[in-house]
């Protein structure tokens, strides 16, 4: 690099500059030496890497722990003899999940199990009906440009309504069939479609698949194939994410439920409403919610388990 140059007693010259003192021009008509360059550049990371993170992981932190205590706290206090004072009190006993689960002589209502697995079965349904239809919606809505397309986008995301609306609306239009199971799982099928729309066309967004399938066609892989094998396997993610929020939400889905549910057996948002509306205390109240924490708990970690198993395309 060029810098000052001195005489030299020979009549010849010294470069006096060196590679620190060759400057840069600013916006503003400065210079800025490469050497200010550098130091300012790891001054810049360093207050990055020093505060960013440390930011960013306390915000996280806070949420996690703001969310996540009010379900410790329901859950730990499902165990206690007293909630009378600020803190439950008598560890540890079992009879308000007795009362809950209508074990023996206890209970709102006797033998809850029935109610609880037909709830289970009703959601499975849902989620999978959603799985069925909102994956290959989000597929053409991603992969392809066609006429009316955005309409169809309009379309897919339509039931974003309250529960209580399509309740009413489904009584009206089939009431045969409206307040049955076939009712419920065609309900919950379209209450929480658009969510897996949406999550699994994000996912086939985040993706080149003109390349993906061109890449496996040329290899001779049919259309089908390609799809099952090449694609779906790509958005497992927003195929699993898009599961678990339709199947937590069709469990717990009250508004449409209560309008909906013919009684026997009851499903599940109808068994957290009978041991939370009817006057029952908070600890049962809590034993409640516990056991709806528990059975979403063990759906996601089964979903998750059979998503990364069901989509591996991979010979052992």
């Amino acid at each position: 690099m060029t810098g000052d140059a001195s005489p030299r007693a020979d009549g010849g010259s010294t470069a006096t500059g060196n590679s620190d003192a060759a400057s840069t021009t600013r916006p503003d008509g400065g210079s800025v030496t490469a050497s200010q360059n550098r130091r300012w550049s790891r001054s810049g990371r360093a207050l990055s890497t020093l505060l960013g993170r440390p930011i960013v992981a306390g915000v996280v932190a806070v949420v996690t722990a703001f969310l996540t205590i009010p379900v410790l706290v329901a859950f730990v206090s499902s165990f206690a003899e007293s909630g009378s004072g600020v803190l439950p009190t008598g560890f540890v006993t079992f009879d308000h999940w007795r009362k809950v689960l209508g074990f023996g002589d206890y209970g709102v209502r006797q033998n809850a199990i029935p109610g609880l697995t037909y709830s289970l079965l009703i959601a499975t349904g849902g989620m999978v009906l959603n799985v069925l239809i909102g994956v290959p919606i989000a597929y053409a809505l991603a992969r392809y440009d066609f006429y009316a397309r955005d309409w169809i986008n309009t379309f897919a995301i339509l039931p974003l309504v309250p529960g209580l609306i399509l309740g009413i609306a489904f009584i009206q239009t089939y009431p045969e069939h409206g307040r049955s199971s076939l009712g419920l799982l065609a309900g919950y099928c379209l209450l929480k479609s658009p969510y897996m729309v949406l999550t699994v066309q994000s996912s086939f967004q985040s993706m080149d698949l003109v390349r993906l399938e061109e890449s496996a066609r040329s290899l001779g892989a049919s259309w089908p194939r390609t799809v099952l094998t090449v694609i779906v396997p790509q958005a497992r993610r927003g195929i699993v994410a898009g599961a678990i929020i339709t199947w937590t939400l069709a469990a717990a889905e009250f508004n449409f439920t209560h309008k909906v549910a013919s009684g026997s057996p009851d499903p599940f948002a109808m068994f957290l409403y009978r041991n939370i509306a009817t006057n029952a205390s908070y600890l049962q109240s809590a034993a409640a919610v516990s056991v709806y924490f528990l059975i979403v708990v063990a759906a996601i970690v089964v979903l998750q388990l059979l998503g990364k198993r069901g989509f591996s395309t991979a010979h052992q």
